[in-house]
């Protein structure tokens, strides 16, 4: 078992290793200046999109845009937030939070991207549902049907044996069981009960519930991190200070920390930023497929806050609580980290309930919507036969997945997951001309009618 580990560990390193990294974040930096600062200059129109009136009514697609929004949120709003930020503060200091924006601010135009592109080259199934993602972009679009079944495969294997299930299971078992005190057997049985109501009512079940839940947990998760650094306002600009110096000076020894030079801050802030918003990965596409939306730039346009929304807001209210309390120089780690700072920064006693009950709801959401994406990479795989039995499956992984050691799997997820990046990162280059010039073509539109003078009555 150790030798097995032992070369997982080498094959998770060669992944996440500094190739892939670059290639995420280049293709990122590639887009940003080739798209002319888009996730900055349209921001304000994205998110009047997302919160807009109109939801799509009368347009092709099964849910609304905020809906497949949310769906994608709810896969990607995780344990990441609360437990990758801890770890890559951790491992590379405050300086990592500051690359962690970086990461969040190119991997916008890259969402953006792998959104424009879901809804381009999407297909109606045989059920009369749209499916789309990567594996259509690289078959219809790139012409490598190789590439998109190695994508699908991947992103099942994921679903199956990753992000989707296990690892979310464990957190919120672990959760129940330290901080309410209950059983793992009970969690498991109510756990699979719920997954069951939500996900076997399909896509409108699953973006009905995500577009509750999500809103929600986001706002109850930022509100409380609020209260943390309301209380320590006056640390506040000595903590960013920190986080912006440390980025490009290293961060010394202190405390349970071991100090962390540039690199190793760049490697642990880009590597836990793209882990967390998905940025490049090929996931929120398969959801942004779904939207009700004549317009795939505009589904770009509000796809790409989701990384805003989970990297640039939600990570960044855990990275700030983590550096204002201290929580990041002690001995701590992960979860563990995150509820220390929490217990300084509010109380002892409320701290780490505020914790479980955030990674509670954030596991919940992302077995949800990894359901989902798994579910559209079988199907795209084997047809649309394959969709109740790879939900039964889905199910008897979720109730297993609270008895499991997670040691393996942990890194057998890391590597799917990151090999899931590489076919969609060469379709996103193959197709770039197709995202420019469709970029291109709807704002010379929009732009012009912006500005036409308004007609004169008669």
């Amino acid at each position: 078992m150790s030798s097995l580990q032992s070369i997982l560990q080498t094959l998770d390193s060669l992944v996440w290793g500094p190739p892939l990294l670059l290639l995420l974040v280049g293709t990122g930096l590639y887009l940003t200046i080739r798209l002319g600062l888009l996730q900055i200059i349209r921001l304000p129109l994205a998110l009047r999109l997302v919160f807009g009136r109109d939801q799509g009514q009368g347009k092709a697609g099964d849910v609304s845009s905020f809906g497949a929004l949310c769906t994608a949120l709810s896969a990607t709003i995780g344990t990441g937030n609360i437990v990758g930020v801890a770890t890559a503060i951790k491992l590379g200091g405050p300086g990592a939070l500051f690359w962690m924006w970086m990461a969040a601010l190119f991997g916008m135009a890259t969402k953006y991207a792998e959104c424009l592109l879901a809804v381009k080259y999407r297909v109606q199934d045989a059920n009369g549902q749209m499916a789309g993602g990567p594996m259509h972009y690289l078959e219809r679009g790139l012409g490598s049907p190789t590439l998109a079944k190695l994508f699908a495969l991947f992103g099942v294997g994921v679903a199956f044996f990753g992000i989707g299930t296990f690892p979310q299971v464990n957190a919120i078992s672990d959760a129940m069981t330290i901080s309410f005190a209950v059983p793992r057997e009970v969690t498991a049985v109510v756990l699979t009960l719920l997954v069951a109501l939500v996900t076997l009512g399909g896509l409108s079940s699953i973006a009905s519930v995500s577009t509750k839940v999500v809103p929600f947990m986001a706002l109850f998760y930022i509100v409380s991190c609020l209260v943390v650094l309301g209380a320590n306002l006056a640390d506040l600009p000595a903590a960013l200070g920190l986080v912006i110096s440390s980025a490009f000076s290293g961060t010394a020894a202190t405390g349970g920390f071991v100090g962390a030079g540039i690199m190793l801050a760049i490697q642990s802030g880009v590597a836990r930023g793209v882990f967390s918003n998905e940025s490049g990965l090929g996931s929120a596409p398969i959801a942004a497929a779904a939207a009700k939306t004549d317009s795939c730039v505009e589904q770009g346009l509000v796809s790409m806050t989701g990384t805003f929304f989970d990297t640039i807001v939600i990570c960044t209210m855990t990275g700030l609580v983590l550096v204002v309390t201290g929580a990041w120089s002690s001995a701590e780690s992960g979860a563990a980290m995150t509820s220390l700072a929490f217990s300084h920064g509010i109380n002892p006693h409320v701290g780490i309930y505020l914790v479980s009950i955030g990674l509670l709801f954030f596991a919940f959401t992302t077995i949800l919507g990894w359901n989902y994406y798994g579910e559209r990479c079988a199907e795209y795989l084997l047809g649309v036969k394959a969709i109740k039995p790879y939900r039964l499956i889905y199910l008897v992984l979720v109730a297993s997945g609270a008895f499991l050691h997670l040691d393996l799997i942990w890194l057998l997820a890391d590597i799917v997951n990151g090999l899931m990046a590489v076919p969609n990162l060469i379709g996103l280059i193959g197709l770039r001309q197709v995202i420019i010039d469709e970029t291109r073509a709807f704002f010379a539109l929009r732009d012009a009618d912006d500005q036409e003078p308004d007609a004169q009555p008669a």
